[in-house]
């Protein structure tokens, strides 16, 4: 019964402090330079979450061609670059993880 109490607390928890700031930002003007700033929050955490599983292996820095999620990631960046799409470049980025996980 407790862990049931927890996830239901947990989730009304969660969804007040979402549902206050989306009520909040539809309410308040917000300045242009926090907008500008607010842009640039994904792709800071997405790097901050992604950079360290393509370049650290075991605790220990690894830029070398036997990192196989290194070569994935550049493969998967290409993609992007080139596509921009982003299912396409987790289809193409998973798949070369694969393969090249499957060669080596």
């Amino acid at each position: 019964m407790n862990i049931w109490l927890v996830m239901i607390i947990g989730g009304l928890i969660t969804f007040g402090m979402r549902f206050s700031l989306i009520y909040l930002f539809g309410r308040l003007e917000i300045p242009e330079t926090m907008r500008k700033a607010l842009h640039y929050v994904p792709p800071a955490v997405l790097s901050a979450i992604i950079i360290p599983e393509l370049l650290i292996r075991d605790g220990v820095l690894d830029v070398s061609l036997g990192n196989t999620r290194l070569l994935a990631g550049i493969v998967a960046i290409i993609t992007a670059w080139f596509s921009r799409s982003t299912l396409l470049t987790i289809l193409v980025g998973m798949a070369a993880l694969f393969v090249l996980q499957w060669l080596g």
